[in-house]
């Protein structure tokens, strides 16, 4: 070969050199992040997550991205969702807050990372081996939102004393915390001097209309509303529907009383959605799943709306409102 010839050759391969190199870079990773309820109402959760993710190292759209899967109570998508995304063979599967969207990728993958959070005990779920020592596949947070059905249940109790037959609100279609909380209410209630008087069932927006209009032909004193991502989706609905029955009503998160709802305990969901976020950035990183101890929530959160305790002729006590976490006036 000639010298020129040669020449032309040898700048043709370095400039191809960085092209090359450039091709051969990995993708970012995906996270795939399931939620049963709707973005508008956990925008303050999404935030949360992606801090933990940026505490770690990762920032959304430069070094890691993240799919979006807000399912607003439509859990028949589920198996769709999961063959796609098992297919795709994502880096993580996170379901932060939703049981049902956590059992079925459990089913769908046993070895891509799961990184959930759950309500119930995830070792009694099938989850894990063990909280210290998971040993499979899956990790993440215990929320216990089923396991203080009786503490929101006795803070409904000291709100409105008069309460005494209490109407309960399920999502069939959510089973686990459906079952756990009417199992709760029916042993912890006559503790209490309360009765169940009536399960109401709702899986879509009209659903919960129709339960409403039970309640003011039954005419139960409150109602409690069991853990649910569609129901946490509809926290405008609820408190409309509550006004206009006039009926005080119990959640589990503090979003539906800053929409208008009279008052929820249960656990800080943002700063279970902030761990969720921690550990996808640990698992990118190389942390086995199965050597991730799952964490329990430590913090629980009481918020009462007095403005809506006002409209329905409730007095709320010094004492009630000193152990208040949040207040919303």
């Amino acid at each position: 070969m000639r010298r020129r010839e040669f020449n032309v050759a040898l700048g043709g391969m370095i400039l191809a050199w960085p092209l090359a190199g450039h091709a051969q870079q990995p993708a970012m990773p995906v996270v795939g992040l399931i939620h049963g309820g709707a973005l508008d109402t956990f925008a303050r959760e999404a935030t949360a997550f992606r801090k933990g993710l940026n505490d770690t190292g990762y920032i959304e759209g430069q070094n890691v991205t993240v799919e979006y899967n807000w399912l607003e109570g439509h859990y028949e998508r589920l198996p769709a969702l999961m063959a796609d995304l098992v297919r795709r063979r994502v880096a993580v599967i996170a379901s932060p807050g939703s049981n049902v969207a956590t059992l079925a990728a459990k089913a769908a993958t046993a070895t891509i990372p799961i990184v959930f959070g759950v309500g119930e005990d995830p070792v009694q779920l099938g989850l894990v081996a063990s909280l210290a020592r998971p040993g499979g596949n899956a990790t993440g947070v215990n929320f216990f939102v089923a396991n203080v059905t009786a503490k929101r249940l006795r803070l409904l109790h000291d709100l409105v004393p008069k309460a005494v037959r209490i109407a309960v609100l399920v999502n069939p279609a959510n089973a686990t915390p459906a079952e756990t909380t009417i199992r709760d209410m029916r042993e912890s209630a006559p503790t209490m001097g309360l009765q169940v008087q009536m399960i109401l069932n709702a899986t879509t927006i009209g659903e919960i209309d129709a339960a409403f209009i039970a309640l003011t032909r039954e005419h139960p004193d409150a109602l409690f509303v069991a853990p649910d991502g569609f129901f946490a989706s509809r926290p405008g609905q609820f408190a409309t529907l509550a006004a206009v029955n006039k009926i005080p009503v119990a959640y589990w998160s503090r979003s539906f009383v800053a929409a208008g709802g009279l008052m929820s305990y249960g656990t800080n969901v943002a700063e279970m959605f902030h761990q969720v976020g921690i550990y996808i950035g640990r698992i990118l990183k190389g942390a086995k799943p199965a050597e991730l101890p799952v964490v329990q929530s430590t913090k629980f959160e009481f918020v009462i709306n007095l403005q809506t305790a006002r409209a329905l002729g409730i007095e709320v006590s010094p004492d009630l409102l000193s152990i208040a976490d949040e207040v919303v006036e």
